[in-house]
């Protein structure tokens, strides 16, 4: 107490402020404080250097320093060199000091400059203030915000020091680091050794290991769990859907709802992806009401889920829907939306909706204009996608992305400008990759230029061997040629290289029950009818017009083999079980996982006339909307 009365007596003649001198005379006799002008100094202080005007003038008038707000002293001495002048002030006011550093700590922790906490914790440490469980907490909540793993460890090292063992709020704050900082095995040796876990140690784990991309792992620790709650299985979904892994996701989400807990807002976001990834359209239709129901209307990431979920399921006015409800819009939502109308073939209204947005105000980003690129690649729009890709950087200052370029090389390499493609490819600032020499491949087919493809496919070799699509679109290529020695060739090279051409298959979703074929399929219970009714519905569609495309089947058989060949394609087999088993004009929704072929493409387009229903098909590349005889995209490719 002496030492601080002396500092802050010998401090007065040189820091008091002019203000202050005036109430305190020559011979240090005391005035009465009715009589002290600005004590509003002392409660606030807004420096340093004024905080010792403060206590030199509170020992001047014989105060007490406890009238000094502490919390303000800690503030604005915690992160300067006068660290130690506030310390004893504590002192001289029989204050607990790490009480008062803890409540600045969490100030600086939950603030926007998380360092200065750090900064604040090493200060403490050099004039050693000995930290309790409050300071180890909010010191962890500031290494999470930098991912300071470091700090964090000394953090640690402190809560087994000091026997903080059983803080179950520290523990989880550790597990919490350590995961968000990429070390999981200290994470799960932390976990393993923890005495006791609650629900936040299970959900920490399950979380952190589903975001590093383990869903497998998250879902073992996810079975072994005491206790759930919807936390838990929202964790456990979204990390299944991140993983790749849609029908799981669904599967756990119908458990879910088996034991009572009701979705929310991030729950349905989760599902609602799903959907989409799977075309779980009647899911996707439920998941709707129940938002609705819920008053999750307003919440702009479920609209915009909604939106994709849509457009991935084919139901493109659904889609406008939601979006046209919608009262406030991001660029994401607008994004969606176009990109969906692109791929449902709708490219005027996209062009028109991209206009749209520009007179709303609302600037496009890389993903915009990778929706509008698609729109003038499907309608061989070349001037105009050249002026959109010259507008990103010019208008915009956005660099075209890998993604671009592909977007700009499809377009040209569809119109037939095959050198303006490639000098396109061979002229990028990036270094083109796999997607891009392979949209030139594609145009080289529809072109039926060799040359061409073979530099493409040599490139491919490089960037992307075991990619059994391009190896196919080669030896197609050559098959059309009539050069049956190279296509050969191409077949033994993929054998070679050990890849294996991927099965396609179609499926069809009924009744909540979803239905796969692939090509020749005849072991599903109802093929023997889904033969017959084909055979029934090819002699209408011949009535029709309708020729068989055997130019597609690009092996050497009999013209009567390759049409028996063309009529077991799986999308037409999926196409029939539809027919027969959905109520008449009910939409037919198809999913494919290759390119729709142009004998399918042709055929469909005269069964949607004759059975007079809307027929979705979504393939590999985009939508086709089949209805009256016609299909929403331009043209096949």
């Amino acid at each position: 107490m002496l030492h601080s009365v002396c500092l802050a007596s010998s401090l007065s003649n040189q820091f008091l402020s002019p203000k202050l001198k005036g109430s305190i005379d020559a011979n240090n006799v005391q005035t009465p404080t009715s009589e002290i002008p600005n004590t509003s100094l002392v409660h606030h202080f807004s420096s340093p250097l004024e905080l010792k005007q403060a206590v030199a003038f509170l020992i001047k008038t014989n105060k007490p320093l406890s009238v000094l707000p502490l919390s303000r002293v800690a503030s604005l001495c915690a992160l300067t060199p006068n660290f130690p002048f506030a310390q004893q002030i504590f002192n001289c006011v029989d204050q607990q000091e790490v009480s008062v550093w803890n409540s600045c700590l969490r100030n600086l922790a939950e603030g926007p400059s998380a360092i200065d906490a750090i900064f604040l914790f090493h200060q403490m440490r050099s004039y050693n203030v000995g930290p309790d469980c409050f300071t180890c907490s909010f010191v962890l909540k500031a290494c999470v915000v930098l991912l300071d793993l470091s700090c964090g460890r000394i953090v640690h090292a402190y809560v087994e020091k000091l026997g903080f063992q059983s803080n179950l709020v520290l523990l989880n704050a550790l597990l919490h680091l350590y995961a968000s900082c990429g070390a999981m095995a200290d994470s799960m040796l932390l976990f393993d050794k923890m005495p006791q876990r609650d629900i936040v140690s299970w959900n920490i784990m399950i979380t952190q290991l589903a975001k590093k991309g383990d869903a497998d792992g998250a879902f073992e620790l996810f079975s072994q769990m005491p206790d759930r709650n919807l936390r838990s299985w929202t964790a456990m979904i979204t990390g299944f859907v991140h993983s790749g892994k849609p029908k799981e996701a669904i599967r756990l989400f119908t458990e879910m709802e088996e034991t009572g807990l009701r979705a929310n807002e991030v729950t349905v976001v989760a599902v609602l992806a799903a959907c989409a990834d799977l075309g779980a359209l009647e899911l996707g239709r439920r998941i709707h009401e129940y938002s609705n129901k819920s008053r999750f209307r307003r919440n702009i990431h479920i609209s915009n889920t909604l939106i994709d979920m849509y457009i991935k399921c084919g139901c493109l006015e659904a889609a406008k829907a939601v979006f046209e409800e919608m009262k406030e819009r991001t660029i994401v939502s607008w994004s969606a939306m176009i990109q969906g109308l692109a791929m449902h073939g709708q490219a005027d209204e996209a062009l028109e909706l991209f206009n749209e947005m520009i007179k709303t105000g609302v600037k496009p980003n890389e993903v915009t204009f990778l929706g509008i690129l698609h729109a003038c690649s499907h309608m061989g729009l070349i001037n105009k996608g050249r002026e959109f890709f010259a507008s990103m950087s010019r208008d915009y200052n956005i660099s075209p992305q890998i993604e671009h370029y592909g977007c700009m090389v499809d377009l040209l390499s569809r119109a037939g400008l095959l050198q303006d493609a490639y000098e396109l490819i061979t002229n990028m600032p990036i270094k083109p990759n796999a997607v891009v020499w392979g949209s030139f491949l594609g145009g080289c087919r529809i072109q039926k230029d060799v040359e061409m493809a073979e530099e493409a496919i040599r490139q491919l070799g490089i960037l992307d061997p075991l990619n059994d699509g391009y190896y196919i679109i080669m030896s197609n290529i050559y098959a059309e040629a009539k050069r049956w020695e190279d296509a050969a060739r191409v077949r033994k090279l993929m054998k070679d290289r050990g890849v294996k051409k991927t099965p396609g298959w179609s499926s069809i979703t009924i009744a909540g029950v979803t239905h796969e074929f692939v090509a020749g399929d005849d072991n599903h219970p109802q093929s023997e009818e889904i033969f017959q009714r084909w055979d029934k519905l090819l002699e209408q569609m011949r009535s029709k017009g309708y020729v068989p495309n055997t130019s597609v089947v690009l092996l050497d058989m009999e013209e009567t083999e390759k049409e028996k060949y063309l009529y077991r394609h799986s999308e037409k087999l999926a196409l029939v079980f539809g027919l027969m088993n959905t109520k008449p004009g009910e939409t037919i929704r198809i999913m494919k996982n290759l390119r729709v072929c142009e004998d399918c493409h042709a055929a469909f387009k005269v069964i949607s006339e004759i059975v007079k229903r809307e027929i979705v098909v979504r393939d590999r590349n985009r939508f086709h909307c089949f209805k009256d005889g016609f299909c929403s995209c331009k043209d096949y490719w």
